[in-house]
């Protein structure tokens, strides 16, 4: 099974993820899993205005992933950047994101109760 690791880069306390600090041990009991793989980030920046404003969060997940590769976390374990859903998928893209979550482009809006 193929894992993302998600990361919180808001600290929002509606959205969960691991700081950045936590990762190199997530990714050195990853390393050591037999039945499952990580195989990049996932992302779920704050809710914004626009587009343009998620960039940052998408710049910054992308930053995360460098300096991983740069402390010698193996680079198979970091194929995907996963970040950007229907309404920022395209700034997600210019910033990197090899998956995209575009779930209400393709089925359209959900109600909620």
């Amino acid at each position: 099974m193929d894992l993302l690791v998600q990361v919180d880069l808001a600290g929002e306390p509606t959205k969960h993820g691991a700081r950045e600090d936590e990762l190199a041990a997530i990714f050195d009991a990853g390393a050591a899993a037999r039945a499952s793989r990580i195989v990049g980030l996932m992302l779920l920046p704050p809710a914004v205005e626009t587009a343009d404003a998620a960039r940052p969060y998408f710049r910054a997940l992308r930053d995360v992933r460098d300096r991983l590769l740069a402390r010698g976390v193996d680079p198979s374990l970091l194929n995907e950047l996963s970040m950007g859903m229907s309404h920022d998928f395209e700034v997600a893209v210019e910033e990197g994101a090899t998956l995209v979550r575009v779930g209400t482009a393709v089925f359209g809006g959900r109600d909620y109760v």
